[in-house]
């Protein structure tokens, strides 16, 4: 996300003449100062967030933390606690990182030995978030409520490897030292029903609990009419407060499209720095999810909701590298060239490894019945000239400085930070051993190219043998995302479903 200058936010009435307030010394002798968890640039953020906090009044802080899902969690700090908070973090359970998606510790929490292969876990003790001032937004649906992104670490200041931000950012590191950036752009869809309010009660509880018997939903497009305007002008409400809400959070936001199917929208991202892009994607779907219950409507990022038969959701990830001048290095010379040598040996690793990362791209159960052919999805590994049926589009050619990589086969629901480290770790792997990417495709639906896995449990094996990934990643938090995965997607299979219900019970 860009930092915003203090300057360039509102400013309240009663709070004129206020000047800044510079971080002291005594700030910096908190837990955050002796470990030098801080660089000076995050101290100066700090200091334009206490005159915000003056300025506007801000009562309440939510400092907040992405787990292994994506998925923010935190505290709210009252006024009279924002300081110490600032100067010390703020304590979390650390079996938090160890949950799958219902909520249920995978890993033996309250013993000596939780299985996870890193001390600091057992007793479920705390883990320190430690938040990131320049990612300090104020929220435009909680009155004088602001919201802070922390990363995650021990009680001895040490990082935790298991802070999905910090993945990414080892990794943007690592790629920095070569000489290298890495530029993303996102392409978010989403579903939004018309959402009718029922009193909460013992049916919609558990691990997890049952959304639908606390509310039922209905459609808000007829769907089949691809960037339909009328379709999208009886949205208008919703539209104008996307825009507002998410303009306020001084989001990249580029555009808000009708998408194909029945309730389906698209939101697309300005391409900037993959960490900012990471950030933005976090916040962007908490607020459309925010925005929209406040206007009546439930917007959700699961690919494909009951009902979604020809319209998943995916999340298209664009992605180039650019060098120490900031030219883009995927850019071709040779006219008629898709890419340059650099770039289609980043290609040919983001296929050589799409089994294994999709673990990272599609990591829910749900996410894997989106892979069917003629669907605007993907379903197999291959790649083709701006051809939107294949799992990587290449876009762009010979001096186009937008040239870059399209990868389809991403979920909604995917946690950014490993998604984008995924992307990452396949391309350069593939740079580094000077890998050459088949001939694109012009039939991305019948291809002799190899299926994309069709479930998550497939994917999380391909993962847990990918020795790139486990180079890159380390055996700890390999063996850590496998195991949470493994764990979610067996109770998956021990399920009696509906369909099931329905095909066996009567005949057999």
């Amino acid at each position: 996300m860009r930092e915003r200058n203090v300057d360039e936010r509102p400013v309240a009435e009663s709070g004129g003449g206020v000047s800044a307030r510079p971080m002291l010394a005594k700030d910096r002798e908190g837990y955050i100062g002796r470990h030098g968890l801080w660089s000076e640039a995050q101290y100066a953020a700090a200091g334009q967030m206490r005159r915000v906090l003056d300025e506007l009044g801000i009562e309440m802080v939510r400092f907040s933390f992405v787990d292994q899902h994506g998925v923010l969690r935190g505290k709210t700090i009252a006024r009279g606690g924002i300081a110490a908070a600032m100067r010390s973090g703020v304590t979390a359970p650390s079996s938090l990182l160890l949950k799958d998606t219902s909520g249920k510790s995978v890993f033996s929490v309250f013993s000596a030995e939780t299985g996870v292969g890193l001390a600091g876990f057992s007793g479920a003790g705390d883990i320190v978030m430690v938040p990131d001032p320049a990612t300090f937004r104020v929220l435009p649906w909680a009155p004088k409520t602001g919201w802070i992104l922390c990363d995650v670490h021990f009680p001895d200041g040490s990082p935790v490897p298991l802070c999905t931000r910090s993945i990414l950012r080892n990794e943007l590191t690592a790629l920095a030292s070569r000489g290298y950036a890495m530029t993303v752009g996102a392409e978010l869809e989403f579903h939004v029903y018309r959402a009718d309010a029922a009193d909460l009660t013992d049916a919609n509880i558990g691990s997890p609990g049952n959304p639908g018997a606390a509310r039922a939903t209905g459609p808000t497009t007829r769907g089949s009419q691809l960037l339909y305007e009328e379709g999208l002008d009886r949205m208008q409400p919703l539209v104008d407060a996307l825009y507002r809400g998410l303009t306020l959070l001084d989001l990249p936001l580029r555009s808000i499209e009708l998408e194909f199917g029945p309730s389906q929208f698209e939101l697309t991202m300005e391409a900037g720095p993959a960490r900012e892009v990471a950030d933005a994607i976090v916040l962007c779907r908490s607020a459309v999810r925010r925005i929209a219950a406040g206007l009546g409507y439930h917007a959700t990022f699961m690919s494909r909701p009951q009902g979604t038969e020809g319209a998943s959701t995916g999340w298209h990830l664009h992605q180039s590298l650019t060098d120490a001048s900031g030219d883009n290095v995927f850019m071709p010379d040779a006219p008629g060239a898709s890419m340059s040598l650099l770039g289609a040996s980043y290609l040919a690793g983001i296929l050589e490894h799409a089994p294994a990362a999709a673990a990272f791209t599609t990591p829910t159960v749900n996410g894997y019945k989106r892979y069917q052919p003629n669907s605007l999805a993907p379903d197999r590994i291959a790649w083709g000239i701006d051809n939107k049926g294949a799992m990587v589009r290449a876009v762009g050619g010979n001096r186009d400085p937008a040239t870059r990589l399209e990868n389809r086969s991403g979920e909604p629901a995917a946690n950014p930070y490993l998604y984008i480290a995924s992307q990452l770790i396949s391309g350069m792997d593939g740079v580094d051993r000077g890998l050459i990417p088949p001939a694109p495709t012009n039939d991305p639906y019948n291809t002799a190219a190899p299926a994309l896995p069709s479930s998550l449990g497939s994917a999380v094996e391909a993962l847990a043998e990918d020795s790139a990934f486990r180079s890159a990643l380390g055996e700890v938090v390999v063996d850590w995302f496998c195991t949470i995965k493994r764990a979610e997607f067996s109770r998956y299979l021990r399920h009696v479903s509906d369909w099931e219900q329905r095909e066996y019970f009567d005949i057999f």
